[in-house]
C-alpha cells in the first residue's frame, strides 16, 4: 500500500514539473521573440503574456482536477485494502478455528444450531441434551414423547488431505483413513440410538461440510474393503441417517411426516380398541336387559295370576253372601313384554 502510494505522488510530481518545464519553455521562447523583434507594439507583448497566462491557469485546473480524482482515488483503495485486510483476517481466524478440533467441533454445532433456530421453535428441539444414562448428545428434536438425536461430526483433516494428494497409493491409503474416520463417527452416532430413552431407532449424524457429505454419497467407498459396505450402508445398518446441512431438513420433514402418520396410526388403534370395549359394555347391557326382561314377565304372569285368584274370591264371597256383597269386582290384566329375537 505505501509503495502504491508513493508511485502515485512520484507521477503527481512528475506531472507539476512537465507543467513547469512548459511554462519555462513558453517564457523563454517570449524572451527570444522580444530579443529578435526588438520593435513590436506593447500591446502585442501584452497578448502573448496574457496567452500564456491562461494557459498556466488552466493547466493548473487541470492538475487541481487530476490530484483531486487520484486523491479520491487513492481513499477508496485505501477503503477497499482495509476490507481486504480485514477479510484476509477473517479467513486466517477460520482458519485457525478449523484446525482446532474442538474449535471445529463448536463451529458444526453452532451451525446446527442456526438451521434448528431458522425452522424450530424453541420448545421443540434442545442443544446439547442429557440422557438418564449420562450420555449428552449435540441436540435433540422433540415430537410428541419421541426424541430424535443429532450429533454434528467432522472429519476436515483427512478430507483435506484426500483431496489435495495427487500420489495415487498415498491418496489410497489417505481414503482409507478418511473412510475409517467416518465409520468411528458413525459408531459414536448410533450410541444415541436409545428407544429404552424415548428416542426414534434412528439418529441423524450432521456433517457441516457439504463437500465431505457429497464426497460420500459419490465415492465407491466399498472398492477400497474398508467396511463390507459403503459407508452409507453402514451407517444405515448402525441406523444412523448422514445429513448436510442442504439434506437435514429434507430428512427432517420427512420423519416428521412419518411419526405424525404413526401418531394418528396409533390413535386409530386406540379408537378401535374403545369401540371393542364399548361393544362389550352394551352387550353385557343387553344381558342384563333380557334378564330385567325376563323378570318382568315373571312378576306380570304372576300379577295376572294373583288378580285372577283375586275374582275367585270375589265370587266366592257373592255366593256366600247369596248376592248382596261382591260379584262386581274388575281387576286390570296386564301384557308381558314382547321378546324381540335377533336374526
Amino acid at each position: 500500500m505505501q509503495t502504491l502510494l508513493v508511485f502515485f505522488g512520484l507521477l503527481i510530481l512528475a506531472g507539476l514539473g512537465y507543467l513547469i518545464y512548459l511554462l519555462l519553455q513558453q517564457i523563454s521562447d517570449l524572451r527570444r521573440d522580444v530579443n529578435e523583434s526588438g520593435g513590436k507594439s506593447r500591446e502585442e507583448m501584452q497578448s502573448r503574456l496574457d496567452n500564456i497566462s491562461l494557459q498556466i491557469n488552466k493547466h493548473q485546473g487541470l492538475a487541481n482536477d487530476t490530484i483531486k480524482e487520484i486523491t479520491e482515488r487513492l481513499t477508496m483503495l485505501n477503503e477497499t485494502n482495509k476490507q481486504v485486510v480485514g477479510f484476509a483476517e477473517q479467513m486466517k481466524s477460520l482458519e485457525n478455528i478449523l484446525k482446532n478440533p474442538k474449535q471445529r467441533g463448536i463451529l458444526g454445532e453452532y451451525m446446527l444450531e442456526t438451521l434448528l433456530q431458522n425452522v424450530l421453535p424453541p420448545q421443540h428441539f434442545e442443544m446439547q441434551h442429557k440422557f438418564k444414562n449420562g450420555l449428552i448428545v449435540d441436540a435433540a428434536v422433540f415430537f410428541k414423547e419421541m426424541v430424535i438425536p443429532i450429533d454434528a461430526k467432522f472429519s476436515l483433516e483427512k478430507y483435506n488431505l484426500m483431496m489435495t494428494e495427487t500420489d495415487k497409493d498415498k491418496r489410497e491409503l489417505i481414503e482409507r483413513d478418511f473412510k475409517s474416520d467416518v465409520k468411528k463417527r458413525i459408531d459414536e452416532t448410533s450410541k444415541y440410538v436409545q428407544p429404552e430413552n424415548g428416542t426414534t431407532d434412528f439418529a441423524f449424524m450432521f456433517i457441516p461440510a457439504e463437500g465431505i457429505y457429497y464426497n460420500l454419497l459419490i465415492y465407491d467407498v466399498g472398492s477400497l474393503k474398508v467396511n463390507t459396505h459403503d459407508l452409507i450402508e453402514y451407517a444405515f445398518s448402525k441406523r444412523v441417517v448422514i445429513v448436510s446441512p442442504t439434506s437435514f431438513f429434507a430428512y427432517l420433514k420427512t420423519v416428521l411426516q412419518g411419526l405424525k402418520a404413526l401418531t394418528i396410526e396409533k390413535n386409530a388403534l386406540e379408537i378401535k380398541k374403545y369401540v371393542g370395549d364399548l361393544s362389550k359394555h352394551l352387550n353385557a347391557y343387553g344381558a342384563y336387559m333380557d334378564k330385567v326382561g325376563t323378570h318382568l314377565g315373571t312378576t306380570v304372569s304372576m300379577y295376572n295370576q294373583a288378580s285372577r285368584e283375586f275374582k275367585k274370591l270375589d265370587k266366592d264371597i257373592y255366593k256366600v253372601t247369596d248376592g248382596t256383597e261382591g260379584g262386581n269386582m274388575e281387576t286390570l290384566m296386564l301384557e308381558k313384554p314382547v321378546e324381540t329375537f335377533e336374526e
